[in-house]
Parts: structure tokens; C-alpha cells; sequence
């Protein structure tokens, strides 16, 4: 059951008081925000540690020096790994028409996280005021240029074919094969390849890869080393997680956490 939170851009008499708002908090390793869902799009930001965001869509991880977009009204649910310094931005919806309605997770560019500690540094921002103004409007045309990055693992809708994510998500190193998870879980192989991919775009196979790839950075953040993350995650070994992580995202996993610092 998910929680509507109240506006931090209107006030009780139903009129804007603001344009922005920031929220700061500093959480502790494994800490869980229910699910809810705030009527003003929100970007939430990392600067240290991974947050793992969950809604019926799918799962989104963000780590250090990246943030997701989450558009108005989409029930959520955040989950830290590591100790997380987070700061969230909420957005009046008509400033950020342009962006997607749908979440993704972007990088942050540095001129970008600079405006995102600055605007934290206000509890709300108003376009009336004119130095509020021109912090809102950089940050909005920041916002139009970023592009996503695959660190988003769509969810199928079909109950026969959540019972097979559901079996994997209880062990992310389960070696069935998609014949055996299909047989285990009543349904046919030819449906759930239908079904994911109808439902997630990405084949089977390359779904379990993507989460497999998302649960190894979630342990990396709790202080997990490579080899026991790649392990549990369910690689074969750490140089299989290490090729997949560098094919994914372009560098190794330590030199991906070590850029959190830079």
C-alpha cells in the first residue's frame, strides 16, 4: 500500500509557495523508505553510497554520482546500500515538460551535482525571486541534456512470469535454466521468452544478466569484495562479472566506486 505524501509546493491554501524543493538525509546501510509517491517529479541523487529504487515497473539502481528520475505521482520505494548521502530535488511538474514520464537513472555531470548541493542548500527556490530563478533554470536546462544509463532492470507483469523473477530475486546465483525455473514455476519456456520480451524488451537471458549485474553493484556498496559479490550475485567468477560490468558500463567495478571520490 503505498503512501501519498503532501505537496512541498503548495501550501495549505492550495496555492505554489515554490518552484523547488530539496530534501538532505544522510542514511544508514540498508535503511528502506516505504513505498509512496510525491506529486512533484524528483530527481534523486546519490553523492555517496547506492540506492535502489523499486516501483511495479521495474528496478532502478543509482550509484555514486548518478541520480534517477522518478516523474510525479509514481509510487516508489528506496533501499540503500552502503551509507548513502542522498539529496533530492522535487520539481513543480510543468518545469520539467521535456523530460521523460517514465524513470532513469543519469549521470551527473560535475556542473550538475554542484547545482544539486547548491539548491540543497535552500529548503525551497521560487522563480519569483530572481537569484532563485536563475539556480531553477540551469539545473532544468542541465536536466533536458542528460542521457540514461542501463542501470534500470524492467519488471514483467504477467503472474506466471513474475514467479520466475520472484525465484531468481530469492537467489540471484540459482544455475537453473529457464527450462527447469519454467517447469518449477507452471509455465511453458516458449511463453516466458514471449512474455519477457513483450513485457521487458530484453530476452530472458539478458535479463538475468542485467540483474545479476545490478545485485553484484548493490553488494559492491555494502562493502562486499568482487569476488564474493560476483559469487553471490551469481557469476561463475569475478572475471565473468568484471568483462560484463566493463561491457555495461564502459570501466571496472573499482574503478567505477573509486569515481564516487573524484
Amino acid at each position: 500500500m503505498s503512501h501519498k505524501c503532501h505537496s512541498l509546493l503548495v501550501g495549505r491554501n492550495g496555492r505554489l509557495v515554490a518552484h523547488l524543493a530539496s530534501v538532505s538525509a544522510d542514511l544508514a546501510d540498508g535503511h528502506q523508505i516505504p513505498e509512496h509517491a510525491h506529486p512533484e517529479n524528483q530527481l534523486l541523487f546519490a553523492s555517496k553510497g547506492v540506492m535502489t529504487v523499486r516501483t511495479k515497473q521495474g528496478i532502478w539502481v543509482v550509484p555514486p554520482l548518478r541520480a534517477v528520475w522518478i516523474p510525479a505521482n509514481i509510487p516508489h520505494s528506496v533501499g540503500t546500500s552502503g551509507q548513502v548521502s542522498m539529496r533530492t530535488l522535487y520539481f513543480w511538474p510543468e518545469l520539467c515538460k521535456e523530460l521523460p514520464r517514465k524513470c532513469f537513472v543519469m549521470n551527473v555531470s560535475p556542473l550538475l551535482k554542484e547545482l544539486i548541493l547548491h539548491a540543497c542548500g535552500y529548503a525551497k527556490l521560487n522563480k519569483t525571486v530572481p537569484v532563485e530563478r536563475r539556480i531553477v533554470e540551469i539545473i532544468v536546462d542541465q536536466l533536458k541534456g542528460v542521457g540514461s544509463i542501463p542501470l534500470q532492470l524492467p519488471h514483467p507483469s504477467d503472474s506466471r512470469s513474475m514467479r520466475v523473477v520472484r525465484a531468481l530475486m530469492a537467489n540471484p546465483a540459482d544455475e537453473r535454466t529457464l527450462a527447469k525455473l519454467c517447469k518449477d514455476c507452471g509455465a511453458s519456456t516458449r511463453t516466458i521468452q514471449r512474455l519477457f520480451l513483450e513485457e521487458t524488451k530484453l530476452p530472458f537471458g539478458k535479463w538475468r544478466q542485467q540483474f545479476r549485474l545490478l545485485r553484484a553493484m548493490e553488494l559492491l556498496a555494502s562493502g562486499e569484495k568482487v569476488t564474493s559479490a560476483a559469487l553471490e550475485a551469481g557469476y561463475r567468477s569475478p572475471s565473468a562479472f568484471i568483462s560484463m560490468f566493463r561491457k555495461q558500463l564502459g570501466i571496472t567495478p573499482m574503478q567505477y566506486f573509486k569515481s564516487e571520490t573524484g
